[in-house]
């Protein structure tokens, strides 16, 4: 690969206003893609068992529901793999629109499949073939959404401005738990009948407010730079794989812990924690939403430390974090106190995901030339995205076979974060400039 790797300095100059809206709109962009995307995971606890498995026990149609939502994850790195390619070979723009669009609809049709007593088995089929396109469009959605916030940021700064984006997971955690707490408080027959289709169709609202704001976005001027120059990469996704194949597996293995994270507590745990240990619905959504809450606020306060810390140092911080704190959040979960399931759930969501979140965004943008850097950063997310989102389908194994005892999970919790801990300490970022101290550190580190 020829040709200086286009991030910072080697960009084409970019006003600081013209940064703040790149960011802000993959913001929006984002929280549009997660809110989507989260909102299936929450129906897959509460209202799926119910209503596409009918004929299965408690645990078994749990496990059903949860396969459907692991689809998504499957999926994932084929959409880094196909927008990837694209992004890399016609441009980020083109491909977040895409991606959008394909999110939305598929939402959207989701709110109208009928259930299992309706149409029988072809239900539970539509369900799997829509969740299947919202994990295509979810695995082709980041890589673009952080590289138009990242190659637009001046040197020093890509780890606040890479953050941005990030911040769209929590905040599409907040509309989608808000939504679902708010139907939630309907009676039993009306929420499962009706009300838990209110979520998925206010996604045509969000769609709308998404495909405007990204419409009006400038190009990449990085991409914008090398497609100028004729140095577009001819089968990016091949050239990512072939001579970056260590970084996607180290940025796969880097990443397994914070989906875990994610969506062993908000998944998983809702479905454990309101059955087994019998903590009201709301109560668990309450706290959900409390921690997404505060992750608007630490996900940029910790990208901005990686530019003065280093990307390696605070991600490594939160992987500890998240091995010493997974049989305490389980414990305090359990205990059926209000105030320590707050706790814990502010503890792991609010700060120890963070930690590695904040950072991320720049760290995997760094990892790749310009040439392929949609194409490897994709693949490396998408794949450990993958990996983590099927954590709950094996922890929700566990729990049938250890009668819902709590200390598989946490003990997969740990050694799930001592993997990434490991992965991210034998990553190195190559491909960044370093004008200044600061910026080779928060670049290499």
């Amino acid at each position: 690969m020829t040709g200086p790797a286009l991030i910072g300095q080697d960009s084409p100059a970019t006003s600081r206003r013209q940064v703040a809206k790149v960011a802000f709109a993959s913001l929006v962009g984002t929280t549009v893609e997660w809110y989507d995307f989260y909102i299936y995971g929450t129906a897959a606890a509460l209202v799926f068992p119910k209503l596409f498995f009918p004929e299965f026990s408690t645990g078994a149609g749990l496990l059903a529901s949860l396969s459907t939502y692991a689809v998504g994850f499957a999926a994932r790195p084929l959409g880094g793999m196909l927008f990837g390619h694209y992004g890399d070979r016609a441009g980020r723009k083109k491909m977040l629109v895409v991606s959008l669009l394909a999110m939305g609809l598929a939402t959207l049709a989701m709110g109208l499949v009928p259930g299992y007593a309706q149409i029988g088995l072809l239900a539970p089929v539509i369900v799997v073939l829509l969740r299947f396109v919202q994990g295509v469009a979810v695995g082709g959605e980041w890589g673009g959404a952080v590289l138009m916030a990242v190659e637009h940021a001046p040197p020093g700064r890509r780890g606040f401005y890479g953050s941005w984006p990030q911040i769209g997971s929590p905040l599409g955690l907040v509309l989608s738990t808000a939504a679902f707490s708010a139907v939630g408080a309907l009676p039993d027959e009306a929420f499962l009948s009706w009300g838990w289709r209110v979520p998925f169709l206010l996604s045509s609202v969000l769609i709308i407010v998404g495909l405007v704001v990204r419409l009006r976005l400038m190009e990449s001027p990085v991409f914008a730079q090398l497609a100028a120059e004729g140095r577009t990469a001819r089968l990016p996704v091949k050239e990512a794989i072939t001579g970056h194949g260590r970084s996607i597996l180290g940025a796969a293995g880097a990443f397994v812990v914070i989906n875990t994270v994610f969506y062993l507590v908000t998944v998983l745990g809702l479905s454990w924690g309101t059955s087994h240990v019998g903590i009201p619905r709301g109560t668990f959504l309450g706290a959900v939403l409390v921690a997404a809450a505060l992750m608007c606020l630490t996900v940029p306060l910790f990208g901005a430390l990686s530019d003065r810390l280093g990307r390696r140092p605070v991600f490594a911080a939160g992987a500890v974090l998240v091995a010493l704190f997974a049989f305490p959040l389980f414990a305090l979960i359990e205990s059926g106190s209000t105030a320590l399931l707050f706790l814990g759930v502010i503890v792991i969501m609010g700060v120890g995901h963070p930690l590695m979140y904040g950072p991320q965004a720049a760290l995997y943008s760094e990892m790749f030339p310009a040439e392929v850097r949609y194409s490897g950063a994709s693949l490396g997310y998408q794949v450990g995205g993958m990996l983590g989102g099927l954590v709950p389908l094996v922890a929700s194994a566990l729990l049938i076979r250890y009668d819902n005892a709590s200390w598989p999970m946490a003990a997969l919790l740990t050694i799930v974060a001592l993997i990434s801990l490991l992965s991210v300490l034998l990553i190195r970022a190559r491909y960044a400039d370093s004008p200044s101290p600061a910026t080779s550190e928060g670049a290499s580190s």
